[in-house]
């Protein structure tokens, strides 16, 4: 176990390419700073999206808790990608498959299957406007007024809604989701002041009832080559608005993620999770070494 003043060990790993740091904050008291985010993420070898950071289980029946801490030092509710790798992380130490979290949002459930992939219960969507939030009262999450561009021919407009965890803006568009100039139009909209606690910001495009292709701003983290939550929020709110049905591949730039919906409300989130290296680090300034590989 360690102690505020020693290294904690971390793996970098990825989900879909979706930039993961699983660090081990177990027998810990501390907690991995906002600066020493920063720090790593300055590095190019340990640039993240995110970082799933592992405590001692603080609720009876459940494993551990997780905190969520994104590349520019604030904490994140949710993370689908981060949630497999810590699902794959914790079943290879202890040879279990199934495991139950608690995390800011709530409880999460993840499960390895025998081929790897790893289903991640992201628990129920929101769609309430004051529950989202959003800073005017919206009676219908489908659809909201918002867009980016000239008002006579708006870029993008009328997202749905959303919080599977963390707030999410679906935009559908009917062209190539690489045709939007997403690193232009997201921190515009992800910092808009529809959203007071800011919003994850998703392209989506249908091509089939159960295919949809989608880009996504991250809240705090920027484009990402893929983001769990966004994936989970384009599959809800493309069913919610009867452009989808309730199970859909949503493939992103890394890769592809399978979504349903369940009857219960329900949302899992099937997908990979990658093992690169392994190191250990300083949760108070960032500090890290690798460590040399077996």
């Amino acid at each position: 176990m360690g102690t505020a003043l020693s290294n904690a060990p971390f793996l970098k790993m990825n989900g879909l390419g979706n930039q993961i740091i699983v660090a081990d904050m177990r027998g810990r008291r501390d907690r991995v700073t906002p600066e020493a985010a920063i720090a790593i993420n300055a590095r190019p070898e340990t640039k993240f999206d995110q970082i799933m950071a592992i405590h001692d289980s603080r609720m009876p029946g459940t494993a551990n808790y997780i905190e969520i801490i994104n590349s520019d030092g604030s904490r994140a509710q949710a993370c689908g990608n981060g949630m497999r790798c810590v699902v794959q992380t914790l079943s290879a130490e202890q040879g279990r498959q199934r495991f139950t979290f608690e995390t800011v949002a709530g409880i999460l459930f993840g499960e390895e299957a025998e081929n790897g992939l790893i289903t991640v219960d992201m628990g129920t969507p929101k769609f309430a406007w004051y529950e989202i939030p959003l800073a005017e009262e919206f009676a219908d999450t489908r659809k909201i007024e918002l867009q980016i561009g000239p008002i006579d021919a708006p870029v993008l407009h009328s997202p749905s809604v959303m919080s599977i965890g963390n707030p999410h803006a679906t935009f559908w568009v009917k062209d190539d989701v690489w045709s939007y100039a997403l690193d232009r139009f997201g921190p515009l909209l992800e910092n808009h002041p529809i959203f007071p606690e800011r919003a994850n910001i998703g392209i989506a495009q249908v091509t089939a009832p159960d295919k949809i292709i989608l880009r996504v701003w991250e809240r705090g983290a920027g484009i990402t080559e893929a983001c769990g939550t966004a994936a989970c929020a384009a599959l809800v709110n493309g069913a919610r608005t009867r452009r989808t049905e309730r199970k859909a591949t949503v493939t992103l730039p890394g890769g592809d993620l399978v979504v349903e919906w369940l009857p219960d409300d329900h949302v899992t989130l099937t997908g990979p999770a990658e093992f690169e290296w392994r190191g250990e680090f300083d949760p108070a300034t960032g500090a890290w070494t690798r460590a040399e590989a077996a």
